[in-house]
């Protein structure tokens, strides 16, 4: 293959996002960008002087609402433009000058909330009650209040945000700027090699010999930047750890949880248990794999392989349209517009292009609509990533009808039930659609090997190794490659045992992935398939009232806790039950791919 990627510019327009439903051209974003500051005079010059009733807070807060938004828009339009080029050099300058932009606003108007902090409960209560709008900000700011500091340390720290969200800069760079791989050699040819086509080609190659071949190089060259990785992630825990004690939390893990609005008992149980509980279904699995494909052993190179690579059914843009209709239509016909919206007026970044962001994600800017990035390959485990990100986008695009800005974020402890949902009613509606024991078999292990994999191993995986992260940042400690390297092969040997070799480069896991500078973030994609799991059960069993239920908690936004969205959705969370339920369910899906697999006879 010739494996030579290609630029931004050589890509088919018609498959980018268009950003211009954002600003129409440069012209406008810089408007945007003077409006945000004259914006922000006018607020400090209305205001500074004082918040004494609920009228002013009001006034205050309404119109912050709408700097927010326009805000919002503005680091989306920057961010996104960088996100698919990340060697276009005017577009990280404009994502730098907005970063800046907003480092500067939120200085200048931290005096809101030092204000608010020192105003009486009742009085922020009764603000609340004057408007609907304003009542997540004022809630979240009465719950902050206990943690904030002195008006001009609040205001030194928002003027310092650039400075630190700068590892995370760091790492990304690193990452799609300067980590250029070479070809490596196999089965006498040679193959190119990429971030993006080692994690959406080369971990997938039914042979063994390439496979592994990849592994190593993709491997090798990882390791040449781990000290620089090593030391922007070691620079983002401190300062987390600096900012918790700073702001008088117990640990930098109840820092972490407070935004999530989850305590740590139900941190630590959902890695708990899945560690303990899911292991030997997984390592069933890995064993499953080894004897199918007949390998000399089973390394962490081969996890990923899918149990029939020979089956591999292909797919086109159009047709995804279509099937993702007809398996999330049940969803209403707000879902199913909002679907046709993000394919008719190009919501969605497919190509592959030299220098774009590894990975999938979604962007959801209030009073926009959203913007996903993946890299469409024309398979159709492609259509389960898809999914995935419209369910981030149908939750916010339903959110956002229903509630205010402020009222609208949600926990990140909730915020992977809506995306993992959608890949649970996907693969109902393709098991539905057959009756061949081949690509039922596929489903089942698409199933396993992508949605609970990703969710339930490899993120769950991560958080177990950030966990002890934080313990030895949290005990006073530090970090360096060797000490990640060795706390990363700990967790992995916990998990995988004797069933998985775990060959060099398997401790450099922790360098390929952006959430270790999300907080406490990886945890929460199984606490949301947890969720999903458990709704999808009672969707099947209740039909339409659970999915009325769903779709009321897709349209709640922020306005409830994970608890209560929850229990809205028919969950209760507070007890081990629905983790437990899910872990079976799990093992379930590998006894069907073991017994289709006898049946088919493919060994």
């Amino acid at each position: 293959m010739s494996g030579v990627l290609p630029g931004r510019h050589e890509v088919d327009k018609n498959l980018t996002w268009d950003l211009t439903s954002i600003f129409k051209d440069e012209k406008s974003f810089n408007e945007a960008v003077a409006k945000i500051e004259s914006m922000a005079e006018k607020i400090e010059r209305d205001h500074k002087s004082g918040l004494k009733t609920a009228e002013d807070i009001t006034y205050c807060l309404d119109q912050m609402r709408e700097l927010k938004m326009i805000i919002g828009w503005a680091a989306t339009y920057s961010s996104l433009a960088a996100a698919v080029d990340q060697k276009d050099q005017t577009a990280q300058e404009r994502d730098l000058r907005v970063e800046s932009l907003i480092a500067k606003v939120s200085s200048r108007l931290s005096f809101v909330d030092s204000q608010l902090a020192a105003t009486h409960d009742q009085v922020l209560k009764e603000a609340a009650l004057l408007r609907e709008e304003n009542r997540g900000y004022l809630e979240e700011l009465i719950r902050r209040k206990p943690h904030m500091l002195s008006p001009d340390t609040e205001r030194t720290l928002s003027a310092l945000s650039t400075a630190l969200e700068s590892p995370y800069r760091i790492y990304n760079t690193a990452k799609l700027a300067d980590l250029n791989f070479q070809p490596f050699d196999a089965k006498g040819a040679k193959h190119e090699l990429s971030f993006l086509s080692f994690e959406g080609r080369w971990e997938y190659e039914k042979d063994a010999e390439v496979r592994r071949a990849a592994f190593d190089s993709f491997s090798k060259k990882l390791s040449e930047y781990q000290h620089t990785m090593a030391a922007a992630y070691q620079t983002q825990v401190s300062k987390e750890k600096t900012l918790s004690e700073l702001r008088g939390y117990p640990s930098v893990f109840d820092y972490l949880l407070h935004d999530q609005r989850v305590d740590r008992s139900m941190y630590d149980r959902q890695i708990d248990l899945i560690v303990d509980k899911l292991s030997p279904h997984m390592r069933r699995y890995a064993r499953l794999l080894k004897r199918i494909h007949g390998l000399d052993r089973m390394t962490y190179a081969d996890l990923k392989i899918d149990v029939d690579p020979d089956y591999q059914p292909e797919i086109t843009i159009d047709e995804s349209k279509d099937l993702l209709k007809g398996a999330l239509g049940i969803l209403g016909e707000d879902y199913k517009v909002m679907l046709q919206r993000a394919f008719d007026e190009r919501w969605i970044d497919f190509p592959e292009n030299d220098g774009k962001s590894t990975g999938a994600f979604c962007s959801t800017p209030y009073g926009s609509h959203p913007f996903i990035l993946l890299t469409w390959s024309e398979k159709m485990a492609d259509l389960f990533t898809l999914s995935h990100e419209l369910g981030h986008a149908g939750h916010f695009y339903l959110t956002h009808k229903e509630q205010s800005i402020f009222n609208s974020e949600t926990s990140l402890y909730s915020i992977e039930a809506p995306s993992t949902m959608n890949e649970l009613l996907l693969a109902k509606y393709l098991l539905e659609g057959t009756d061949d024991k081949r690509r039922k078999r596929w489903i089942l292990s698409s199933l396993v090997s992508k949605t609970y994999y990703h969710n339930f191993v490899t993120h769950l995986l991560e958080a177990h190794y950030q966990r002890e992260v934080y313990r030895i940042i949290d005990g006073g400690g530090s970090i360096n490659a060797p000490v990640l390297n060795q706390l990363k092969m700990r967790t992995l040997e916990t998990f995988w045992g004797e069933d998985v070799e775990l060959i060099d480069g398997s401790e450099l896991t922790w360098m390929r992935q952006p959430h270790y500078y999300m907080g406490l973030y990886p945890y929460t994609y199984s606490a949301g398939l947890t969720i999903a799991t458990e709704v999808n059960r009672r969707i099947q069993k209740h039909g339409q009232p659970a999915v009325e239920d769903w779709i009321e908690v897709l349209k709640l936004g922020g306005t409830k806790d994970p608890a209560g969205l929850a229990a809205i959705a028919g969950v209760d969370i507070s007890t081990e039950r629905p983790l437990l339920n899910t872990i079976e369910h799990i093992g379930y899906l590998v006894d069907e791919i073991e017994r289709l697999t006898k049946e088919i006879a493919i060994f």
